[in-house]
């Protein structure tokens, strides 16, 4: 092993302080190549993951944390949807039915491509096939919004993706459980149950985060907005936690994550602008939790995981890419005014994030745990489909949103885009003014805040 001739024998305990002493050290080098190299930060953090992980230098073993990492792991991804939905606007505006119209329409074909393409060109059983296409049906987020914002993406766009992501990812991270579920105890569960329980955990989930996403707010207004005061960031962190671990025990595993993000999404709506420094503070943890999370997710991948794929694993994920992808875009974008350019963009921007990766690592724990085969293989697909969505995605949409003539000016400084909020009253009641997918990009007198 690699690692022991790197590093001498220590204890369990040593290990454990070693093994997140190296995955933020690595984290943190990959966020300063990606600042200075202008490359997606994600695509590194994975490949200082698997460099220093079990496949490469051996010094990041995730297994050595134990039951340990499945609640670091969901905690962690709760603060990410929590301050992803804190950002979050969808008013009941033209940009809002876009929306919802892509999500309504475009996730039935995104599950049910991916579970063909798992199946025929992957050869997972029908089972893993549908735990595959639960897990990586939703884009994530965490990585869209430094994306759109270093290639300066038209803010109706961007909107759209970023919003796409934080409401599928709860409910493809809830749905991927319930599968789970399926395959473990295939004899005890009908799919009646299968559907109740998901709607369940969803609206339960919801509901519950809504309740705590109230009373939060309420507790911040009535206390000051004072920069150098982090009693409003602990309050939240305190409320967040208490908030995971609750509905994990009430409700069941997931419901967590919709309690977060609906949660987030009700203290952004009810606050607003009155959130200050508070949003830029959680909007600092988050991107800390993504730089953590994705080095530590990928240790745990080894070449063993990807190389039985071979040629039919990528072939299952290009297909994801240039076919499933723009067929949910067109048909979610039927009767709505998107331009073509616009849609050609949508279909091809869909890069996986950290829910996808957090939920395949665990999954396929539990797998190994009971012994299912092929548990490796869909951990080692889903990231390969994280790897070339993002890789590609991230190299060729800045091209391809300045040929389609998409983006409204120079791409702004620094690794996270604006608050999805308007500056100007006037365009509260119409989003889309600041940016029409025909008009002119917005006159330089009203910059996008920042």
């Amino acid at each position: 092993m690699v690692a022991a001739l790197i590093v001498p024998p220590l204890g369990a305990s040593e290990q454990l302080a070693l093994l997140w002493a190296v995955a933020v050290a690595v984290g943190a080098m990959a966020r300063l190549a990606s600042r200075l190299l202008a490359i997606p930060a994600v695509v590194l953090l994975l490949a200082g993951g698997l460099f220093t992980g079990r496949q490469g230098l051996g010094l990041i073993e995730p297994l050595e944390l134990g039951s340990g990492l499945e609640t670091a792991v969901e905690l962690l991804v709760a603060l990410v949807l929590f301050e992803g939905g804190l950002g979050l606007r969808v008013p009941d505006s033209l940009l809002g039915r876009r929306l919802r119209k892509l999500v309504i329409f475009g996730l039935p074909v995104t599950l049910a491509g991916g579970l063909l393409m798992a199946h025929y060109w992957a050869q997972l059983s029908w089972e893993l096939a549908a735990l595959f296409s639960a897990v990586v049906s939703a884009t994530g987020p965490t990585v869209i919004a430094p994306l759109v914002r270093q290639m300066g993406l038209q803010r109706s766009l961007a909107k759209i993706l970023e919003g796409e992501g934080l409401l599928v990812e709860p409910v493809a991270a809830v749905g991927a459980l319930v599968v789970l579920q399926w395959i473990l105890e295939p004899f005890t569960t009908n799919y009646g149950v299968l559907v109740m329980e998901l709607l369940s955990r969803l609206g339960l989930g919801s509901l519950l985060g809504a309740l705590a996403g109230g009373l939060l707010s309420l507790l911040l207004q009535r206390l000051p907005n004072e920069p150098t005061d982090s009693v409003r960031l602990q309050l939240c962190l305190g409320v967040l936690m208490l908030l995971s671990v609750g509905c994990e025990q009430l409700i069941g595993p997931a419901a967590g994550l919709p309690a977060a993000a609906v949660a987030g999404f009700t203290v952004g709506c009810i606050l607003e602008a009155r959130l200050g420094e508070l949003e830029a503070q959680l909007s600092q943890l988050a991107q800390l939790a993504v730089t953590l999370l994705f080095p530590l997710l990928a240790a745990d991948v080894t070449w063993s995981d990807l190389s039985p794929l071979g040629w039919r694993g990528i072939a299952c994920v290009s297909s994801l890419m240039l076919v499933v992808r723009p067929l949910a875009v067109m048909l979610g974008s039927v009767g709505s005014d998107l331009s073509w350019p616009q849609k050609i963009f949508l279909g091809w921007m869909a890069p996986r994030g950290i829910v996808s990766a957090s939920t395949a690592s665990l999954f396929a724990l539990r797998l190994e745990e009971a012994g299912i085969l092929g548990a490796s293989r869909v951990q080692g697909l889903v990231f390969l489909t994280i790897l070339m969505t993002v890789t590609l995605n991230g190299l060729v949409a800045p091209l391809l949103a300045h040929w389609l003539q998409l983006t409204e000016g120079p791409p702004a400084a620094g690794d996270r885009p604006p608050p999805l909020r308007e500056a100007d009253p006037r365009r509260a009641a119409d989003p889309d003014r600041a940016s029409t997918p025909e008009g002119p990009p917005e006159p330089p007198s009203s910059p996008l805040p920042s």
